[in-house]
């Protein structure tokens, strides 16, 4: 997020706070600070690019330990007494048959699944590969790859960029992962989601909407417009190019976690807790290799 520094007659301070970024009066005791808690109204998990697949690292990749990975997390987000957990994209790697797929849906799946009772699923690339999205949904027992929902007065939105240019769905290897977008019918009823809504709103996505390269959603701009123009979208949170990032467009906030899968050991792992206060903050708590981040 950008940070001005304008000559306003006193100077500011950064302090780190559990991993945190907080911008303050250079004047502020730091115990004053800090004297009123964040009091989060909702906790949300929040994982990315698991990759889960029962076969050799490739590069960075290392696809067999998301396992072990996912237990860590699920510890964290049990003390942490999350409402809901999202997937952010790409929880199963690419496989040579459907069945293989499946069944590294199936062994990924059921560990996620315990770790919280209500959970979202947003699809990744990886994630229809090999399979229909149908198949993949009905797999995780979700009934939509894009829709919306409340909880605790806030407006959650879940996207489906898994579409090639011509509106096609991504499936059985038909597509190029450099081509995502948002097909006419997702966009129309984006905009008709966020016109008839009241609340804050955060976005769950898998492809980036900020950036215009290869990770990034081929129509993003008219996306980020619909965002923009509701007025009450907040911050996006995304996946897909597996490194931390932070950008604000049009005073929207669009966070990219990092991947799961990448690297050996739990020393590599990364994945995090938001919170969310009464007054729309947004505290993302992050361990690992995930950056933790206040957006206000």
């Amino acid at each position: 997020m950008p940070i001005s520094n304008a000559n306003n007659g006193f100077g500011r301070r950064a302090f780190l706070r559990n991993g945190t970024l907080t911008l303050a009066a250079a004047s502020v005791c730091p115990h004053a600070l800090f004297a009123n808690e964040f009091k989060p109204k909702l906790s949300i998990g929040l994982i990315t690019d698991l990759h889960y697949a029962d076969k050799p690292p490739a590069g960075t990749r290392h696809y067999r330990e998301s396992l072990a990975k996912l237990d860590a997390a699920a510890a964290q987000f049990q003390n942490d007494k999350i409402s809901f957990l999202v997937e952010l994209g790409d929880l199963i790697d690419a496989a040579d048959s459907v069945k293989t797929e499946q069944s590294y849906l199936k062994t990924i799946n059921q560990k996620f699944s315990q770790i919280c009772t209500e959970r979202h699923y947003v699809l990744g690339n990886h994630c229809v590969d090999t399979l229909k999205k149908s198949e993949f949904l009905e797999g995780v027992e979700q009934e939509k790859s894009y829709y919306s929902f409340d909880r605790q007065g806030f407006h959650f939105i879940v996207l489906d960029s898994c579409f090639r240019s011509d509106g096609v769905a991504y499936q059985r290897k038909n597509f190029q992962w450099t081509d995502a977008n948002l097909p006419p019918a997702e966009l129309k009823w984006l905009k008709e989601d966020l016109s008839s809504n009241d609340k804050p709103v955060i976005v769950f996505a898998h492809q980036r909407l900020d950036v215009s390269d290869n990770h990034g959603v081929k129509n993003n701009a008219e996306v980020r417009n619909l965002l923009e123009s509701s007025g009450r979208v907040i911050a996006v949170f995304q996946g897909h190019s597996h490194q931390n990032d932070l950008n604000t467009i049009g005073g929207v906030h669009y966070c990219t976690l990092v991947a799961m899968v990448e690297g050996s050991g739990q020393k590599n792992n990364g994945f995090s807790t938001l919170n969310i206060d009464q007054h729309g903050t947004v505290q993302l708590t992050g361990f690992q290799n995930q950056k933790s981040r206040k957006l206000n």
